[in-house]
């Protein structure tokens, strides 16, 4: 796939500038807030500080009351870090509040950038707001649509509504948008109105604990008829026993909140039970089937119990916290599959790192998901128990369907060579593009 695309241009292949790079950096500070920003973000600066670019700086744009996590990109020359109030007390009227505070904050924080041999300047938003004002060309990285493709549950209320209209005009005010994928820039442009010529699509990448093993490593040899990753996985076996799961289990990793259609999952599971038990399904394996929801905080788990209990499903589900990318990917590796039911994806992360475990997907058919979930899963459209239902029966039960998925998982992410190096060198084309012709 051409990664660095403005909908219609090819990406160019010249040596790349460095510029000065003010970019905010909060949702490092409160991971489990904006968990895919959060990834996005360690991810891109990683890859920046693993292959740090002449002439290239950064600014960083952190809250006051909470650790600072950019410390440990010790390769980058940061040239300053500005401290903000924490307005994520505000909620939605964040929203108002960010561009004004944001723009304050930007102001100045290029002055004599050309001194360090940086070729010019941009500004880099990934969540929230970008600033008003700012003086500098805006790059903001758009992972999450639901503000707009669900306005009943994200404009609620008067704040909320001019905040997600102040962020709209923003953002078609940005020089560049970057998307991962080519529906969500359609969708972009529909909804938002910003123009294709802004829009630059740069496909995300799984993060290395997701990565296939090298060649040589015995994990990489795992097959799609040879059963569970966990088998060969110490790592794997620990968890599953840990957490008193059985052999064949799904995974969900997304997140607990209105862009999320665990109701109808809830729905499925119960459809599937009354359906009775497939008479080719071994004695050993449950029904319905098994579902470990991993990151659920204690309030998300009681309400997910409370609403299972009254769908007859509660022993179908298992909980797990918030767990280290190891950890999690192990887990992704040894179950059937890993379901996304969703009403708004825009990033698309959990699924791209579930095929990079060899591990196929069950999703719904909305945003980011189809482009990449492929022929490496089951497509259904959102809000359809019954098509769920029959999504899941196929993944748990049809042994010749999960080989065929798990085989197009497997061989995708063996294929695959993208990485976070190639994600942090098309963001920073575009860097240089929007940032460099600005200064001239």
């Amino acid at each position: 796939m051409t990664a660095v695309t403005a909908l219609g241009t090819e990406p160019v292949g010249e040596p790349i500038p460095g510029v000065r790079v003010v970019l905010d950096v909060r949702p490092l500070q409160d991971p489990d807030r904006a968990p895919a920003t959060s990834a996005y973000l360690a991810g891109l600066l990683g890859a920046y500080d693993a292959e740090p670019l002449e002439g290239e700086s950064f600014a960083f744009l952190l809250q006051s009351d909470l650790d600072d996590p950019t410390t440990s990109f010790d390769r980058l020359d940061v040239v300053g870090r500005r401290l903000l109030p924490p307005t994520r007390f505000l909620r939605s009227g964040a929203l108002t509040v960010d561009p004004f505070l944001l723009r304050g904050a930007s102001l100045g924080a290029a002055w004599r950038a050309d001194r360090g041999g940086a070729a010019g300047a941009v500004y880099h938003a990934a969540a929230g707001s970008p600033p008003l004002f700012s003086g500098l060309p805006i790059v903001v990285t758009l992972l999450d649509l639901a503000p707009w493709e669900l306005a009943g549950a994200y404009q609620r209320t008067p704040s909320a509504r001019f905040g997600q209209r102040l962020r709209a005009r923003l953002l078609r005010d940005a020089a560049a948008v970057i998307v991962g994928t080519t529906a969500v820039a359609r969708s972009v442009h529909r909804l938002l109105h910003v123009r294709r010529d802004r829009i630059r699509v740069v496909p995300l990448a799984a993060r290395p604990p997701f990565c296939p093993a090298p060649d040589g490593d015995p994990s990489s040899d795992r097959g799609a008829d040879a059963g569970p990753a966990a088998a060969t996985d110490p790592g794997a076996r620990h968890e599953i026993e840990r957490l008193g799961l059985p052999d064949r289990y799904l995974v969900y990793p997304g997140r607990y909140d209105a862009r999320q259609d665990l109701s109808t999952l809830l729905a499925a599971l119960a459809a599937l039970g009354a359906a009775g038990r497939p008479r080719s399904l071994p004695v050993d394996v449950p029904w319905p089937p098994r579902v470990l929801l991993v990151g659920a905080s204690p309030g998300d788990r009681a309400a997910l119990a409370r609403a299972a209990g009254r769908a007859g499903v509660g022993d179908a589900l298992a909980y797990a916290p918030v767990l280290p990318q190891e950890r999690l990917a192990g887990l992704i590796r040894g179950a059937r599959a890993v379901i996304l039911p969703a009403l708004s994806e825009g990033a698309g992360l959990a699924a791209i790192e579930a095929i990079a475990c060899g591990t196929p997907v069950v999703a719904t058919s909305v945003g980011a998901l189809p482009e990449i979930v492929g022929g490496a899963g089951i497509l259904v459209e959102p809000r359809d128990d019954d098509r769920l239902a029959a999504a899941l029966r196929t993944i748990w039960v049809d042994e010749r369907a999960h080989r065929r998925l798990a085989g197009h998982a497997l061989t995708r992410a063996r294929a695959s060579r993208r990485t976070w190096s190639d994600v942090a060198l098309e963001t920073r084309r575009i860097y240089a593009d929007v940032g460099v012709r600005r200064r001239r």
